[in-house]
């Protein structure tokens, strides 16, 4: 038999770890000395502590690894299976972290777009069509307010916007949809903040597919804030060009 040193040594392991181990009832040693505290180890404890390591190579937790030291085969695989995609989740989820970040450090941006899924949202608009954004501070009452342009990118002619007024009489309906949302520091003006967030839709290849959302927002202390909210999606093979001009097109009043 073998003293706990002896065993780290062999497997590679910390005695900390071994420890560890036998607290959380995973690897019992086969006999302890009460006088001493000495932990012995035997062959039994020996293969019971290279399968835990293998399934902690395989990706497998603590936690799930206890359940499965001695389960059959078939349950084993289907842990195997759930911890895969898991995994690969976790995979995808860092590499669009990595992308976002690179995209960050190489190109100036005033922003820091995030992603989400918003809820259906129900407004009174007045509808008007403009030469040039600049005209949208002039005609942008004071917070709260929101306001809405139909545009693919920066404008480069006449362009539509809807106003949320009291006394408007168009009903507009925004579906259940996914944005890519940021909002404004208070030292970047809105139309540079607008022309940095459609930069940064083209650059992740997103597909606008609705009215961008301009929300000037006020809190109890006074102090304001303007959050863009643009819908988006990846676009796919079923992915048409009148398809891109039905959605980015303003609809007719839905009364």
């Amino acid at each position: 038999m073998w003293r706990i040193g002896q065993l780290a040594r062999m497997m590679g392991v910390s005695e900390r770890t071994l420890r560890h181990y036998d607290k959380i009832g995973l690897l019992v040693p086969a006999a302890t000395d009460h006088t001493t505290g000495y932990r012995w180890y035997g062959v039994t404890e020996l293969s019971r502590l290279e399968r835990i390591r293998g399934l902690q190579r395989l990706g497998l937790p603590l936690r799930r690894i206890a359940d499965l030291l001695d389960a059959p085969e078939q349950e084993l695989n289907q842990a195997l299976t759930e911890t895969l995609a898991i995994l690969r989740r976790d995979i995808a989820t860092l590499a669009t972290a990595a992308a976002h970040a690179e995209d960050h450090l190489t190109t100036p941006t005033s922003i820091l777009p995030q992603q989400t899924r918003v809820g259906p949202r129900r407004l009174r608009v007045h509808r008007m069509n403009l030469d040039h954004p600049a005209q949208l501070s002039a005609l942008c009452p004071p917070p709260p307010a929101t306001l809405l342009t139909w545009l693919q990118g920066n404008p480069t002619g006449t362009f539509t916007a809807a106003l949320t007024t009291d006394d408007a009489t168009e009903h507009l309906t925004l579906p259940p949809r996914t944005v890519v949302r940021a909002v404004v520091p208070p030292t970047t003006g809105v139309i540079r903040a607008g022309r940095d967030l459609f930069a940064w839709l083209h650059r992740h290849h997103l597909t606008v597919t609705g009215p961008t959302i301009e929300e000037h927002l006020i809190d109890a202390d006074g102090d304001h804030a303007t959050i863009l909210e643009i819908p988006c999606t990846h676009p796919g093979p079923e992915t048409t060009t009148s398809r891109r001009t039905a959605l980015t097109t303003p609809p007719p009043p839905n009364r």
